[in-house]
């Protein structure tokens, strides 16, 4: 079964050797690549790719919020997560958002093709790593975006809505989306809550 092939992630290397890894494939079609989710979903609104190899670290939005937002837009396209990370709770939000599998960026030609070939066939599909990770229980680092890491940084430091837009060059808006989105992934009501968590894990 032939599957055409769209990857979204921000290192060109990244990009480049997995290109060379599939396009001589017979069973792949690979349709490009995407460097960010703004311009993915701007390419998903022309084109409709089998299946999109989708980085959980993206530099305008993580992976886990592109996920869900593709899947509500393209149910029929088979999403896999690809990343360097295998927190638990990394890949359980990953899967729960849409995708249909989890490959991490050491895998082999071999497994990633068996990661296509599983996904095409309505199959879900974990590197052995992912699965592993799976099964542990413990807490760990929320996943956030590098605009997501600005913003805290620059809430830890005092600055209000309009300070960090100006500093960032960003909406008002858009800060305060950041703000919610952050909320929501530390589990916390308030900014004073969203502090202490990010000096837990020592991200301020």
């Amino acid at each position: 079964m032939k599957a055409s092939v769209f990857i979204v992630d921000d290192h060109y290397m990244v990009i480049e050797g997995i290109r060379s890894l599939l396009q001589t494939e017979k069973d792949i079609d690979w349709m490009g690549h995407a460097t960010n989710a703004a311009s993915c979903l701007a390419f998903l609104r022309i084109h409709t790719p089998d299946v999109i190899l989708m980085d959980v670290n993206l530099p305008d939005m993580s992976g886990i919020d592109l996920c869900k937002q593709v899947t509500a837009l393209l149910p029929s396209v088979h999403i896999l997560g690809l990343s360097t990370f295998n927190q638990q709770p990394i890949i359980k939000n990953m899967m729960d958002n849409g995708a249909a599998g989890y490959v991490l960026k050491n895998a082999t030609k071999e497994e990633l093709m068996e990661a296509i070939s599983a996904v095409m066939k309505g199959k879900n599909f974990l590197s052995m790593e992912a699965a592993l990770a799976l099964r542990e229980t413990h807490h760990e680092i929320p996943l956030i975006s590098r605009r997501e890491r600005e913003v805290l940084t620059l809430i830890a430091d005092g600055f209000t809505n309009a300070e960090i837009a100006e500093k960032l060059f960003i909406s008002i808006p858009t800060v305060n989306t950041h703000r919610k989105s952050l909320l929501a992934k530390f589990n916390v009501g308030n900014t004073a809550g969203l502090i202490k968590q990010a000096v837990k894990y020592n991200l301020v």
